[in-house]
């Protein structure tokens, strides 16, 4: 076994829920990744949809014993002193699959080895394992330390909290579709007219604010002001269309507090002719086309699907699926991005990151 140490850390991640386009939705999850040697071990494992045990979701007491099991501090959940690394996001089922790992103690470090994709009690290592994937050796004392801090206070944090969203604006039929679809896939969201009379307490447990087109500067400057005074950590979305989808991955985008150096999708801006998207690791990535016709009726349409290496990619686009008032999302397995489609002659193009 080799005696190279690896760093170890931990850093807040996302999995990507969302309305696809077919009508389903796949739930938003957030949760603490494992970071080796400064890069997030989910990315080390190509297009894998999955997240690590230590879920905001998950139940403080649940979660607890998923730290002191990597701590060692309690009986290793499947045989062979085996540990769920990253599991299903929607059911959390070993049926599904799983990444486990044999996690144990050499004298002072702390070692993960025998990595493999596991759907029974037991798995066969020559015809599951991730070979090239470890051993990881941790110094005790770093590793300890890092896992340690998340069971100081409450462990878990409150699941709403940083996950609720509040939306502003002057269609009520958009925001009740759009606080249902929301809550459909993990997102708390409520609906008012501005934040004034709202407790600091209230405030401080929304971790986005959406405002619809309608909503005045003044009206924005308010909201803002009420959550500076409470001392609220929100971020601020300006919806881009009344399209549900598309509002959806705004919102998702900005509740993504994960650091931007350990984020796959980092890069997206489109004019009429193309697509510029910049991943860092190797993954799958979708990219939607929405608009709306001169009914407001809204259009969408698939422009890319397939794997993309690290770099920067330029996507053709069909003049027909952007024509008019358009707007592209690209997904991968850890993150969402939303940018309208900007002509060349329009000084004002930006890039979505």
């Amino acid at each position: 076994m080799s005696a190279e140490y690896a760093t170890f850390g931990l850093a807040p991640a996302m999995r990507a829920g969302g309305v696809l386009a077919d009508g389903a939705h796949q739930v938003h999850r957030t949760f603490t990744d494992f970071i080796i040697d400064g890069r997030p071990l989910l990315f080390r494992l190509s297009d894998l949809d999955a997240v690590s045990p230590l879920a905001a979701d998950v139940p403080p007491a649940i979660f607890r014993n998923h730290v002191r099991a990597l701590l060692l501090e309690v009986q290793a959940p499947l045989a062979d002193g085996r540990h769920v690394i990253y599991g299903c996001p929607e059911c959390e089922s070993l049926g599904c699959g799983a990444v486990t790992a044999v996690i144990e103690r050499d004298g002072e470090d702390v070692v993960w080895r025998d990595f493999a994709w596991q759907t029974q009690e037991r798995t066969d290592l020559e015809l599951n394992g991730y070979h090239g994937i470890g051993p990881f050796r941790f110094r005790g004392r770093e590793y300890r330390a890092a896992l340690e801090q998340l069971l100081v206070g409450d462990p878990g944090g409150d699941s709403a909290t940083g996950r609720r969203v509040l939306l502003i604006g002057a269609r009520a039929a958009v925001l009740a579709k759009l606080a249902a679809a929301l809550r459909q896939i993990g997102i708390g969201a409520d609906i008012a007219h501005d934040a004034a009379g709202v407790q600091a307490e209230e405030l401080r447990a929304y971790g986005a604010v959406a405002f619809g087109r309608a909503v005045g500067t003044g009206e924005r400057a308010a909201v803002r002001e009420a959550f500076d005074r409470a001392g609220a950590d929100a971020v601020y979305v300006d919806g881009l269309a009344p399209i549900i989808p598309l509002l959806v991955a705004q919102i998702e985008s900005a509740l993504d507090r994960s650091p931007v150096e350990q984020r796959r999708l980092t890069c997206l801006v489109a004019t009429g002719e193309e697509a510029r998207i910049e991943v860092t690791s190797v993954c799958r990535v979708r990219l939607l086309a929405h608009r709306l016709d001169r009914l407001h009726r809204p259009h969408v349409r698939e422009i890319f699907d397939g794997t993309l290496e690290a770099g920067t990619h330029r996507i053709p686009l069909d003049a027909k699926a952007v024509k008019g008032r358009s707007f592209l999302v690209a997904r991968t397995m850890g993150g969402v991005l939303a940018a309208p489609v900007v002509r060349r002659t329009d000084p004002n193009a930006r890039a979505s990151r």
